[in-house]
C-alpha cells in the first residue's frame, strides 16, 4: 500500500505540471556533456573557483537536499554523476523544479564551478524535466540488494548499482577485442540462422518451434559449427561468427540456456594451431580491456600469459586422479563411476563417455590456472578426427580455467564418409532415448561430399570469459537479461 501511495503522489505531479503547461514528457534534449567529460576536464579548477564556462547535462535525480532558497543534488547519466546547484531567485522556473522527485530525469544548463569543498557542480540557470518518474528507486545507501529483484528488475539494477553498469561495458569491449582480433588475423564475421530445420554442432536438447507458412518445425540454434562448415567448404580459408545459442538445459553459477559464444573454423589448421589461437585470443582481449594478464578471480590469482599447460585427459586422470584407466576393464571404469557418485545411463554410456565422466568429477576441480585438456576419447564428440596414432582418440582439446570449460576445439571431420556412419550412430542413440544427440544432417554430409579442407574449429564462451575478466560470480551477473522463474 504504500508503494501505492507513492505511485499516487506522483501521478498528482504529472496532473500538476500539465496544469502548469509542462509536457513531463518532451521529445528531446539535445547539447548534453556526459558528467565524467566534464569532471576530468574542470579537475584543475581551484576550490571555489567559478570557471566562468556554460555547460549542459542530462542525467537523473539521484539525490536532493534544499538549504533554504538554495538546492543542492546529483545526476547520474551513463558515465558518473555530478552535482548540481539551485537558487529559487535565479530560476525562472522554480516552482516545476519543486515537483521532481528522486528518480525525475533532468536536464541543466548552467555555469560550472568547484565548490570550497572540492567538488565539480553546476550552477542551474535553466531547468528541464525530461521525463517524470512514477515509481521511486530503491533507497540510496542500500540500492538493490536482492539478486532475484537485481537480475529480474536489471533497468533498476543499473540505476541503483553504477558498478553493474562497468561490467557490462567490459562486455561490450571483450567482443570488440575478440572481434578486433580475428579481423586482423583474416577471418571473416559472417551470420548463421537462429532458427535452423536440423540442429547440431552439439550435444544438447534443442528448443523446438514451429514456423505455420511452411507447417514446419523448426530449432533455435544449439551451435553455429555446420553452418559455418559449409562455408569452409564454399571457399572460405577463416570465417568466424558470435551469436547467441540456446540450449535446453538446467541453470547454474555457469550456464543459461541462452547464452553467447564465438566460433571460427581455420581451413589449414589443426587443433594444435588452434590452441596456440585460444590462448593468444585470451590474452590480446585481457591485455586491450584491463592492460594485463594477470588477473584475480574471487581472490585467487590467475596468470592468462603464454604458453598454458597442456596435459592429455589420461594424463590428467592419472595426475589428478591417480587413475590409468588404459589398464581398467570397462566393468571396472564403471565401478568407479559408481563409488565416486556419478549419475549415468548405463545404456547410453559407453567406455569413453564414462572415461570423459570420470574426468570431470576427479580433474576439474583441480583446473585453476589455464590448462589445455587434450586428446578426449572418440565417443565423445561424432564430428572430430581420429588421433593420430591411437585410433581410441580424437583431436579434440578443451581449455580450462577457474575449474570451468572455457573453450571447446577439434582437428575437424573432413571424411563425408566417417562423418555420416558416426551421425547415423548418433541418430540410433536419440532413438534410444539420447535427448542430447546429434541429428543426421544430409545437407551437412552432401556439403562434405563436395571436398572439406583440413580445419581447425574452436567455440569460446563468451559469457564465462566476461565473468573471468570482470571478476563477476556467476553468469547472471553479465547477461543482462538471464532467464528467470515466472515473476508470479
Amino acid at each position: 500500500m504504500e508503494n501505492n501511495k507513492f505511485f499516487q503522489e506522483r501521478l498528482d505531479k504529472v496532473k500538476q505540471l500539465k496544469e502548469l503547461g509542462v509536457d513531463p514528457y518532451p521529445y528531446s534534449y539535445k547539447g548534453y556533456t556526459f558528467s565524467n567529460k566534464l569532471q576530468e576536464k574542470y579537475s584543475h579548477l581551484k576550490d571555489g573557483e567559478d570557471s566562468g564556462d556554460q555547460v549542459c547535462v542530462m542525467g537523473r535525480l539521484m539525490t536532493h537536499r534544499e538549504m533554504g532558497k538554495a538546492s543542492f543534488g546529483h545526476i547520474q547519466d551513463q558515465e558518473g554523476q555530478i552535482q548540481i546547484y539551485f537558487r529559487e531567485d535565479e530560476l525562472p522556473n522554480f516552482k516545476v523544479f519543486k515537483l521532481t522527485d528522486i528518480g525525475d530525469i533532468i536536464g541543466i544548463k548552467g555555469n560550472i564551478f568547484k565548490t570550497k569543498k572540492g567538488e565539480i557542480t553546476v550552477w542551474a540557470k535553466e531547468f528541464t524535466i525530461l521525463c517524470k518518474s512514477l515509481r521511486p528507486l530503491p533507497e540510496k545507501f542500500h540500492g538493490l540488494q536482492d539478486p532475484e529483484l537485481r537480475f529480474r528488475q536489471r533497468y533498476v539494477d543499473l540505476i541503483s548499482n553504477p558498478q553493474v553498469k562497468k561490467t557490462f561495458i567490459l562486455r561490450s569491449k571483450i567482443i570488440s577485442a575478440i572481434r578486433e582480433y580475428l579481423d586482423k588475423k583474416g577471418f571473416v564475421e559472417v551470420e548463421i540462422p537462429t532458427l535452423q530445420p536440423v540442429y547440431g554442432g552439439a550435444s544438447a536438447k534443442p528448443f523446438q518451434t514451429h514456423f505455420n507458412a511452411l507447417n514446419m518445425d523448426l530449432y533455435l540454434s544449439v551451435s553455429p559449427e555446420l553452418y559455418l562448415k559449409k562455408l569452409i567448404v564454399g571457399g572460405y580459408e577463416k570465417v568466424y561468427t558470435i551469436s547467441k545459442c540456446f540450449r535446453n538445459e538446467g541453470i547454474d553459477r555457469t550456464h543459461n540456456p541462452e547464452f553467447t559464444s564465438m566460433e571460427c573454423y581455420w581451413s589449414g589448421a589443426d587443433y594444435n594451431d588452434v590452441m596456440e589461437l585460444t590462448e593468444v585470443i585470451y590474452e590480446f582481449v585481457a591485455m586491450k580491456v584491463l592492460g594485463t594478464t594477470e588477473i584475480e578471480y574471487q581472490g585467487t590469482k590467475i596468470s592468462l600469459k603464454k604458453p598454458w599447460k597442456r596435459i592429455t585427459m589420461y594424463d590428467a586422470l592419472k595426475e589428478y586422479g591417480k587413475i590409468d584407466v588404459t589398464k581398467l576393464s570397462d566393468n571396472e571404469i564403471y565401478d568407479l563411476l559408481d563409488l565416486n557418485g556419478v549419475e549415468y545411463n548405463l545404456n547410453l554410456t559407453t567406455r569413453g563417455i564414462a572415461i570423459s565422466l570420470l574426468f570431470e568429477k576427479l580433474c576439474e576441480k583441480h583446473l585453476i590456472q589455464p590448462t589445455f585438456i587434450t586428446d578426449h576419447p572418440k565417443d565423445t564428440s561424432p564430428l572430430c578426427k581420429l588421433k593420430r596414432g591411437n585410433k581410441d582418440l580424437i583431436e579434440r582439446f578443451e581449455p580450462y580455467i577457474n575449474t570451468w570449460e572455457i573453450a571447446n576445439a577439434y582437428s575437424e571431420l573432413t571424411d563425408p564418409i566417417m562423418q555420416r556412419e558416426l551421425l547415423e550412430e548418433q541418430a540410433e542413440r536419440g532413438r534410444g532415448g539420447d535427448e542430447e544427440a546429434h541429428q543426421m544432417d544430409e545437407d551437412f554430409i552432401r556439403s562434405m561430399e563436395y571436398g572439406m579442407p583440413p580445419t581447425g574449429g574452436l567455440g569460446i564462451g563468451i559469457d564465462r570469459m566476461v565473468i573471468l575478466l570482470t571478476n563477476s560470480q556467476s553468469i547472471r551477473e553479465v547477461i543482462f537479461f538471464p532467464v528467470m522463474k515466472p515473476e508470479n
